[in-house]
């Protein structure tokens, strides 16, 4: 196969191009370099088969020529900037939904048929139903990340039932690991570098969340679109959780990290049980649907944080890069 991977120098992007290539495919990146790390793709990069283009998903043209010729799309950029989404609205709206409307026009011009979308499971809201199965009604958005994944959702399911495309849209949770350089633990660890006493928290520490290790969720994205599903699915679109079947309170996450950093520093809570508007105070993902095809996450919300924590100390260069 000829896989196109938008985001191919971020953290699941770089992840998802070497386990590709380590399997033979060919793969074209495609990447503007706004927060990827082209030593991500240092091995891809001496790899036979691979090609990448520097673009932005928002150049039309550039984006369809690099495009054509390939099988199927991996859709994996976006702005993740969940927290800070209020200060600059424009982005989700043009790197989120415009880029996937990009994709997908890009798509019927080279007349490719399959995409595979990293979504969020923060398009539940703030879910009434937890764990929270595939099928619950939306409730009201608290983010505009959240608001521009559904759009993009919206756009594919779309464009599935019109064009004869076929959709895997996977609703994450956070994922960690390798490369990673977003997130409370990048944060918490770059906090204690600077600080070994002093850790600020925000919210309460009580926020319930589950993580996926990065190993887990590019594991899951392959299994599923080589499983081809969605080609008997209603209007050919297959919407899939992506998770474990655990959840953790910020409090035992901090625990683990300071654990593993052999730090014992005070925790400064800045309170309330959020840590910024649209910060989902309890989110756990029903995973049942994606368990059935044979799924299963190897690691542990513990390993994984461990691990990344792990990778963060190997790799202190990531902190002057972002």
């Amino acid at each position: 196969m000829k896989y196109f991977v938008t985001g191919a120098a971020g953290f699941i992007g770089s992840n998802l191009v070497d386990s590709l290539l380590e399997d033979d495919h060919e793969v074209v990146g495609y990447d503007n370099f706004s927060t990827g790390q082209e030593p991500f793709l240092t091995a891809a990069l001496q790899h036979k088969n691979f090609r990448l283009v520097r673009g932005d998903v928002l150049d039309f043209p550039a984006l369809a020529t690099a495009m054509k010729g390939c099988d199927a799309v991996f859709h994996l950029a976006a702005n993740a900037d969940v927290r800070f989404g209020l200060n600059h609205p424009e982005r989700d709206i043009q790197q989120n939904t415009m880029a996937t409307f990009n994709v997908l026009e890009a798509m019927r011009a080279g007349g490719v048929k399959t995409i595979a979308f990293s979504s969020t499971g923060s398009v539940y809201g703030e879910a009434t139903i937890i764990p929270t199965p595939e099928n619950c009604p939306f409730p009201i958005q608290t983010s505009l990340y959240a608001a521009s994944k559904v759009a993009g959702e919206a756009l594919i399911q779309a464009y599935c039932e019109g064009f004869g495309f076929e959709g895997y849209i996977f609703r994450f949770v956070s994922i960690l690991g390798e490369r990673y350089t977003h997130g409370h633990i990048f944060d918490f660890v770059k906090q204690l570098r600077d600080n070994p006493a002093k850790l600020r928290i925000l919210g309460n520490g009580h926020q319930r969340k589950s993580y996926l290790h990065i190993a887990d969720c590019i594991a899951a994205i392959r299994y599923i679109v080589e499983l081809e599903t969605a080609k008997a699915a209603p209007h050919h679109v297959e919407i899939y959780n992506l998770g474990t079947a655990e959840y953790c309170e910020v409090r035992d996450s901090v625990r683990w990290i300071t654990g593993r950093l052999g730090l014992q520093p005070h925790l400064d809570f800045t309170g309330g049980e959020r840590g910024w508007v649209g910060d989902n105070p309890f989110i756990f993902l029903d995973t049942a649907k994606i368990r059935k095809t044979g799924w299963t996450p190897s690691l542990t919300i513990e390993q994984g944080i461990v691990r990344t924590v792990e990778w963060l100390e190997q790799n202190a260069w990531v902190y002057d890069k972002r």
